[in-house]
Parts: C-alpha cells; structure tokens; sequence
C-alpha cells in the first residue's frame, strides 16, 4: 500500500496555486509570453549562442505515477546525485525520453526549504537558453519534483577529476569555458529578470553529448530586481572554495558574487585542480601568486601534455585572474569576461588596479577569510 505523506500548510497553498495553474497557464507561467525573445537579449552585448525558441514551449505537470513509473519506484541504482536537500534519479518516460527527476527529500521538508523548491521551479521557467539545462516541468503530487533533461556525459568535475577517464583535450575545455560564460551572461544580462545563480561550480555545469556546457542547479538563485544594486541573504549558502569574499563576510549577493565563482570554475577547468586541494587549500589562494608573477604556464593541467591553444590559454586565465579579486569593484562584469575571452585583443591596462587598490588585494588572506 502506497504510504501518503501529509505536507506542510504552506505546502498546501503552493498546491492549491499549482493546481489553478495546472488547469488554466501553467505554459504561460514557464514560457517568454508574446512578445518576443528580443526584448530578452536587448542589452548591447548579442549573444551568439542565445535561440529563438518557440513563444509557448510545452511545459508540463507530471502525475506521480508517471515520474514513479520512468525511476523504476525511484530506485536506489537509478540514483544519480544527492544534495542537502534534494535527490536526483535518472528515468525513462513512456515515451523513452532519459529525464532527470529531482525529488525534495522527505527529511528535509520544512517551510522553507519548501519554499525554495518552489520558487525554484518560478526561476528556471522562465529561463531559456542553448547553455542553462532547460525545465521539461514538474509535480506536486505526493512531493514535490522537478523535471530536466538527462545529461548523459555527466558533470564538468566529473569529467575533470576522474583519474580513470582520459583527460579532457584542450579544445572541449575551452568549448565548456565559452558555453558555460555564455549561459551565466544570458542570467545576468539577457533574461527579462535578473538571476544571480550563487552556486557556480564544476560540478553544476553538466554536459549534452557533443560537451556543450549547461548550467544546472538552481536550488540557491535568486532574482534581483532591476533596480536593486545587490542583495543581502541570511544565512550565507553556497560551495566552500567558490565563496566571494563580499558574499562570506556580510552576505551580499550581485552579479559580481557569481563572477567570483566563475572565475574559480576557470581555474578549476584550465588547471584541472580541485577547488580545494586535500591540503585544504582552496584553488584561487594558490593560483593567485601565480597569476601575480605572470608564470601563468605552472596553470596548466600536466595532463595535457602541453597540448593547448596558447593564445586561448592567455585569455581565460586572465579573465580568471579578474574574475578572482578581492574587490567586487574591479572585477569584471559577465559581458567584460566574454569580451576578453573572445576578442582578438586584450586590453590589460584597462584593467590595471590602482597601487592602493592592488595592496588591498593583498591584504586579503583568502584562507583567512573562509576559516573565519
């Protein structure tokens, strides 16, 4: 006999809510609406990888039954991630597409966690972009779900960090930089409300079968009103190793916190370091000198054998090298790190800190900040 589980009250609005809009506009929830993906993009920098999708794409409400039939009952084999609040199993719909279900674990239902599984879904509806991983819908019955495509190469860290794989060759790296600079600049910039991702990392950026990058993982985004400068969040949520120093010290949250996060993430992909060493050593504190004293080739994964586009190599690390400062001030925005990444020259001394602002920079004591 199939047990029921009693949801919250809240849990009980949000279900009336679905409900309403189950039966009457759940595609107009989750779709751009009308009046056109260009308004979307119309903000200077064009984004070459940005698709004209369909004005009412197929969102759908699954039924329980159907996500329970497609994981096998949510199988334990089946089970392909696990987060602190979230469960993801891979499954096959009826009509045999591979789907990842993300189910909010029964241990941790309170509220708001509740709340943010939710507005989760109100987030990434409205997201449509060749480099974010797409919603197919969702389901409130019996729990509540989530529906995504299945990647089935995996995640970028997966890829990365597997000794027993092959490493990843120097062309596909560089791909997965560009994609995945493309899909944050299209949350930051191109998306009709602005979302601030908070949690950038290796391991959420997964990948389609030619190794084109989407961002995953929205369970901590936020949305920021157009006229808000940033955000203050309580309590501090992210990734030990990614955290901006703004962000870990008083909890502001902008676009420049998932700059920080994207730099680390550049690090991480052209290194092939973890974003903590077993040291415990976080990956910006030791690329930092490095960066400063210009010896940018010790950056390069040893695996590679030296096999690498050099002038491609020059331009992510440097866009790393800003995307990492102390000061949120003089790090770029996501349209300035697609331009170093791509253009055929790079302006340095547009970027070149004030002494003062350079000798704050080394004032900050990475590892200091974070074991606070």
């Amino acid at each position: 006999m199939e047990t029921r589980v009693h949801p919250s009250p809240l849990f009980g609005i949000y279900c009336n809510e679905m409900k309403y809009i189950r039966s009457n506009s759940l595609k107009r929830l989750f779709s751009f609406g009308r009046r056109g993906f260009a308004e979307e993009t119309d903000v200077g920098f064009v984004d070459p990888s940005c698709e004209v999708h369909p004005p009412t794409p197929s969102w759908k409400c699954f039924s329980y039954e159907e996500l329970f039939d497609a994981t096998n009952g949510f199988l334990s084999g089946n089970l392909v991630g696990k987060g602190g609040y979230a469960e993801v199993y891979k499954g096959t719909l009826n009509g045999g597409e591979e789907v990842a279900v993300k189910r909010l674990t029964r241990t941790s239902r309170d509220e708001r966690k509740e709340k943010e599984f939710l507005v989760e879904i109100g987030t990434i509806g409205h997201v449509r972009h060749s480099n974010v991983l797409p919603l197919l819908g969702c389901c409130i019955d019996n729990g509540l779900y989530l529906v995504f495509e299945l990647s089935t190469v995996g995640s970028v860290a997966s890829l990365i960090h597997d000794e027993k794989l092959p490493p990843l060759e120097w062309k596909t790296r560089y791909k997965i930089a560009l994609g995945t600079a493309r899909g944050l600049h299209y949350l930051h910039k191109g998306c009709r409300r602005r979302i601030i991702h908070r949690d950038i990392k290796a391991s959420n950026i997964l990948l389609t079968a030619d190794f084109e990058p989407k961002i995953s993982d929205f369970g901590l985004a936020r949305w920021l009103p157009s006229q808000w400068t940033h955000h203050s969040i309580a309590p501090i949520e992210g990734t030990f190793g990614h955290l901006a120093p703004e962000y870990y010290m008083h909890g502001v949250v902008d676009e420049k916190t998932d700059v920080f996060a994207f730099g680390v993430f550049l690090l991480e992909v052209i290194s092939g370091r973890k974003p903590v060493d077993g040291s415990h050593q976080s990956l910006h504190s030791w690329a930092k000198p490095i960066l400063n004293k210009g010896e940018i080739e010790k950056l390069v994964d040893p695996r590679l054998g030296g096999a690498y586009d050099v002038t491609q190599f020059n331009r992510l690390a440097f866009a790393a090298s800003l995307c990492i400062r102390a000061s949120a001030t003089w790090r770029p925005t996501m349209s300035e790190v697609l331009e170093v990444m791509e253009e055929w020259e790079m302006d340095k001394e547009k970027w070149e800190m004030p002494e003062e602002e350079e000798q704050e920079e080394e004032f900050w004591s990475f590892e200091d900040l974070e074991y606070a």
